[in-house]
C-alpha cells in the first residue's frame, strides 16, 4: 500500500463511524418511547448531541471522497471519466432514494402516496454529487483556484441565508421539486442548506489533493481543523452577534438565534481532526469494508427499519415504544445485522445480481411465450364472439 492511498484511511473510516452512527440513531430516534426523551439526562443529551453530528459529517465526507475521485485525474472536463461516473451515481443514489420510499401494495392499487416525493439524505447526496459535477464542469477552464472557492463560497452563502429561505414554501412548484428544497410537506432532508457541508467536504478535498505531497501535511492539517472548528463552535455566535451590532442587518440576528449550521461544521472539523490523528490505527480491513458498503448499509436498515415496499418495518410496530433497557441493545443488535447483511450482500453482490437478471430474463421469457401462445386463443375466441353478435343482432331485427 503506498502512502497516497493510507491517507485516504482516515476518510473511509470517517464514513463507517458515521453510517454506524446513522443505524442506531434512526433505531433509537424512531423506537424510544417519548417518555424517556429527557434532557436533563446528561447520558441523553450525549447522545442527542452525536446524532445531531452524523449527518453533517456523512454529507462532508460524501463530498470530499467523491471529489477527491474526480480531481485526481489528469483529465479535465468531459473527457475526465469520473464525470460520466459520477453523473451515473447521483441519479442512481435519486432512483434508489424513490425506491425506499415505494410501497408496493399502493402501487397495485395504481396509488404513489405522498410519501413517495419526499426528500431524504439519498436524494440529496445524489445530487450533491449532480452539482458538484456542474461546478467542476463550469470552472474547469478557469484558474486553479476558481473551483474550490466557488465551493466554499456557495457553503457560505447557504449557511448564511438559511434563516431566510427556510421560510419560503415553494409552493410556485410541483411537490416533487418543492420537496427539495423544503420540509413543509414533510422531507427529511432538503438540498439546501445540505448542500453547503458536501460543497465543503469537496473544497477540503481540493486543497488535501494539491498538498497531498506535503512533508507536514497532517500535522498542518490537524491544526488547522482543531482551530476553526473550536472557532466555529465557540466563537461563531459571538461573531455573528458583534456584525448584528456594526451592521444593524437582521440577518445576522437571525441567524444568532438558531446557529446550529455553523455550529455542526465546526464539529466536523473535530471529528476529521480526531479522525486524522488517529489514522494510523484506521487501517482494519472490516472498519474499511464498512465505508465502502454504506449504500447497502443505508439501503438495508431503510427495508428492516421503516419497511420499504411493504410498510412492514419495525418502525411501524414499535413506532415510539421502546424502553432505553430494550432499545439501547436493540440498536447495538440492528447495527450488527445490517452491517453483516450488506457486507454479505457486496461478497456475493454479482452472483445475486447474476441471480436477479437471470430470473428477471426467464419472467419476461415465459410471459413472451404466454403471449404467443395465446395468440390462437384469442383469435378464436374473437371469432366466435363476432359470429355470436351476428346471430344476436340478427335475432333482434326478426
Amino acid at each position: 500500500m503506498t502512502a497516497k492511498n493510507n491517507r485516504l484511511f482516515f476518510i473511509d473510516a470517517m464514513r463507517a463511524w458515521a453510517i454506524l452512527m446513522m443505524l442506531q440513531g434512526h433505531f433509537i430516534d424512531g423506537l424510544l418511547d417519548p417518555v424517556f426523551r429527557d434532557t436533563t439526562n446528561p447520558v441523553y443529551n450525549v447522545w442527542l448531541y452525536f446524532r445531531g453530528i452524523t449527518a453533517p459529517v456523512f454529507f462532508t465526507v460524501s463530498g470530499f471522497i467523491f471529489t477527491y475521485l474526480l480531481i485526481r485525474v489528469p483529465q479535465m472536463g468531459m473527457e475526465n471519466p469520473r464525470v460520466v461516473k459520477g453523473i451515473r451515481r447521483g441519479l442512481q443514489l435519486m432512483l434508489i432514494g424513490y425506491l425506499l420510499r415505494l410501497n408496493l401494495l399502493g402501487l397495485f392499487k395504481g396509488q404513489l402516496y405522498n410519501s413517495f416525493y419526499l426528500v431524504d439524505v439519498l436524494h440529496c447526496i445524489g445530487l450533491s454529487i449532480l452539482g458538484i459535477i456542474g461546478l467542476y464542469l463550469l470552472t474547469a477552464n478557469k484558474k486553479k483556484y476558481v473551483f474550490p472557492s466557488v465551493l466554499v463560497g456557495i457553503t457560505l452563502l447557504l449557511f448564511l441565508f438559511e434563516p431566510v429561505y427556510k421560510q419560503w414554501t415553494f409552493s410556485f412548484l410541483p411537490d416533487l421539486i418543492a420537496n427539495y428544497f423544503t420540509k413543509t410537506n414533510g422531507s427529511v432532508f432538503t438540498i439546501i442548506p445540505w448542500f453547503g457541508y458536501a460543497s465543503l467536504g469537496a473544497f477540503i478535498s481540493v486543497l488535501f489533493t494539491r498538498y497531498r505531497d506535503a512533508k507536514y501535511l497532517f500535522p498542518v492539517a490537524i491544526s488547522i481543523a482543531i482551530t476553526v472548528g473550536y472557532l466555529l463552535i465557540y466563537q461563531s455566535s459571538r461573531m455573528f452577534d458583534g456584525l448584528y451590532d456594526v451592521t444593524g442587518l437582521d440577518l445576522f440576528k437571525m441567524i444568532l438565534a438558531n446557529n446550529y449550521l455553523f455550529i455542526r461544521l465546526g464539529n466536523v472539523f473535530i471529528v476529521f481532526a480526531v479522525f486524522m490523528v488517529l489514522r494510523q490505527f484506521m487501517t482494519n480491513k472490516t472498519v474499511l469494508s464498512i465505508g465502502a458498503s454504506t449504500l447497502s448499509i443505508y439501503v438495508i436498515h431503510f427495508i428492516i427499519l421503516y419497511g420499504s415496499f411493504t410498510g412492514l418495518g419495525l418502525y411501524r410496530f414499535f413506532n415510539h415504544a421502546l424502553a432505553p433497557q430494550v432499545a439501547i441493545p436493540g440498536a447495538f443488535a440492528f447495527m450488527v445485522a445490517c452491517t453483516f447483511l450488506a457486507l454479505k450482500y457486496n461478497q456475493y453482490e454479482e452472483r445475486i445480481k447474476f441471480q436477479i437478471s437471470l430470473g428477471y430474463a426467464t419472467v419476461v421469457s415465459q410471459l413472451m411465450d404466454l403471449k404467443e401462445a395465446s395468440i390462437p386463443v384469442i383469435r378464436e375466441l374473437s371469432m366466435r364472439a363476432r359470429l355470436f353478435l351476428r346471430r344476436f343482432l340478427r335475432t333482434v331485427r326478426s
